[in-house]
């Protein structure tokens, strides 16, 4: 190490995430004074609240009054320059050609065997430059999808954005009482940029109409610098439309609700993967949807069309659950007597909004058509006890109100 080097090299004790051993919000202060349980779990490096005082009130805003949940820890990676468009076309599995400028679209992308490495949100700023949000950092997978590419820019922006997601039945009611206009006309995946006033000065937000509890939400994104006064007004002006903030565990079970998926839970990226067949297709994770075939070459394009030609072996199906014991861990099976294993529970949950015991799921594909039971182990005062429960198969998200799809939308 030459002299120069060391001059300007920190120390461990000034590095404040190294020193607190995990990296810190910039809505920090707010959320450390509000998290009453002191429950942490961690998050790309970040520490995040499990709950702040009880999962289930919390759960509860996010379906009558709205909630706020602090997305941050997301990473974030800014695409611009002239062959983004091409470059992303050939990456993800989604024709990107047809996304319009200033809207979010959901997005896989896999590897060559057509396995999903993972997924995110897709957001269009103008012809030329895109943030890819998504839950696992995807800088070196980013890089490779770019060589051949001459005109392409990556960068990681991951800690350069604050984002807060605002969600429930009054998020867009706050936003309105807080002067933000023009907020109401935003459709479902439209982006925004916006000029908020607050008690310090001016800040500039990007909001996107999205979130991952399945009712009406916004996501709002910020410089670090701003994160404070945007959570104080949110709060400050919030406290008549039922504010709370939102925990991973009761945003755990909206995202169940919705049918949304969740890495490490519905599947397992392809890129960490040991054993073989542990991770999934698209066509595995029910996301058909969102393969294009005629758009041209993508990554896994040959190996999804013969999979779509043969079939795939596993489908994730959503349960409904007869009792109400969350299914969690559970194996599926095609008879009472639980003899032929068809199956496993990947997330599961009582819903206390929907009086539901609902479950994902994945089954072979050749007994889908058939009975499907699950047992279920609970306990009871330190002892443990089983259930056997008939299992039937629901179609579409549990979770769709109204409102979440209405422009402009209602106030409560």
């Amino acid at each position: 190490m030459n002299s120069k080097t060391a001059k300007t090299m920190k120390t461990a004790s000034d590095i404040n995430h190294i020193k607190m051993t995990k990296r810190r919000s910039p809505f920090d202060p707010r959320i450390s004074a509000m998290n009453l349980s002191e429950s942490w779990i961690d998050w790309n490096g970040y520490r995040t609240p499990a709950y702040y005082f009880d999962a289930h009130t919390e759960y509860m805003a996010t379906r009558n009054t709205c909630g706020v949940f602090d997305c941050t820890p997301m990473c974030k990676y800014r695409i611009k320059g002239k062959d983004t468009e091409r470059m992303l076309n050939r990456m993800v599995t989604r024709d990107v050609t047809k996304q319009g400028i200033n809207r979010v679209a959901y997005n896989v992308w896999c590897t060559d065997n057509g396995r999903v490495i993972d997924d995110g949100t897709l957001f269009r700023l103008s012809e030329d430059e895109f943030i890819i949000f998504c839950a696992e950092p995807g800088m070196d997978w980013f890089c490779l999808s770019a060589v051949g590419f001459d005109d392409i820019e990556i960068t990681d922006e991951s800690h350069n954005i604050a984002g807060l997601a605002l969600q429930g039945p009054t998020s867009c009611a706050l936003l309105k009482a807080l002067n933000i206009n023009g907020v109401e006309l935003l459709k479902p995946f439209d982006i925004g940029q916006f000029t908020l006033a607050t008690d310090t000065g001016s800040i500039e937000l990007m909001i996107s109409r999205t979130g991952f509890t399945g009712d009406l939400g916004y996501e709002l994104w910020v410089e670090p610098t701003d994160a404070i006064a945007l959570w104080d007004a949110l709060f400050s002006t919030g406290k008549i439309y039922g504010i709370q903030p939102l925990g991973d565990d009761s945003l755990g079970l909206a995202r169940l609700e919705a049918g949304f998926i969740l890495p490490e839970l519905e599947f397992h990226g392809a890129l960490h993967t040991v054993n073989l067949g542990y991770d999934q297709s698209p066509f595995e994770l029910s996301l058909d949807w969102i393969v294009s075939f005629k758009k041209g070459n993508f990554n896994g394009r040959e190996a999804l069309l013969k999979e779509k030609e043969k079939g795939s072996t596993y489908k994730l199906i959503k349960l409904d659950i007869e009792g109400n014991k969350p299914a969690d861990g559970s194996i599926l099976y095609s008879d009472k007597s639980c003899n032929k294993e068809i199956g496993f529970v990947t997330s599961a949950a009582w819903s206390s909004a929907l009086k539901q015991n609902i479950a994902y799921a994945f089954i072979k594909r050749a007994s889908l058509k058939g009975d499907i039971w699950t047992e279920i182990y609970y306990q009871k005062e330190m002892r443990w006890h089983h259930k056997v429960a008939k299992c039937e198969q629901h179609i579409g998200p549990f979770w769709k109100p109204e409102r979440a799809k209405q422009t402009p939308p209602p106030d409560c």
